[in-house]
């Protein structure tokens, strides 16, 4: 089955740093939009990060940008999300998800993780 598996989570302090990577278990073709989610406790699922395959384009919720940064390792097809400045809120499962449609169209995400805890204390 095509399935990605998210690393490099875990705790760390307010004002810390983290690094999430996404691989996929098997190759998957036409990855042209990635993303990552975060879910906080009791909140709906958010998008926070999205990055185009072919040109690098990215884009971010309100609540990282200027925090995180979302990149490409076109090479080795994984996925990055660098966390710093992390807040308390920051707190939560983070997603990452693969689809066909590039990240300027309206469409769903086809290939999802299983989902990484990042835990961010006072």
């Amino acid at each position: 089955q095509k399935h990605l598996v998210e690393s490099g989570g875990g705790s760390a302090q307010a004002g810390g740093t983290l690094r999430l990577s996404c691989a996929a278990s098997v190759y998957i073709e036409n990855n042209n939009c990635m993303a990552w989610f975060h879910q906080s406790p009791g909140k709906e699922r958010e998008r926070v990060a999205t990055i185009e395959r072919d040109d690098g384009v990215t884009t971010y919720s309100d609540s990282v940008k200027g925090r995180f940064t979302i990149s490409l390792d076109r090479a080795r097809g994984s996925l990055h999300l660098q966390m710093n400045s992390l807040e308390p809120e920051d707190t939560g499962l983070y997603y990452c998800a693969f689809r066909f449609r590039p990240c300027w169209v309206e469409a769903e995400f086809e290939v999802w993780g299983q989902g990484i805890q990042v835990t961010v204390s006072s």
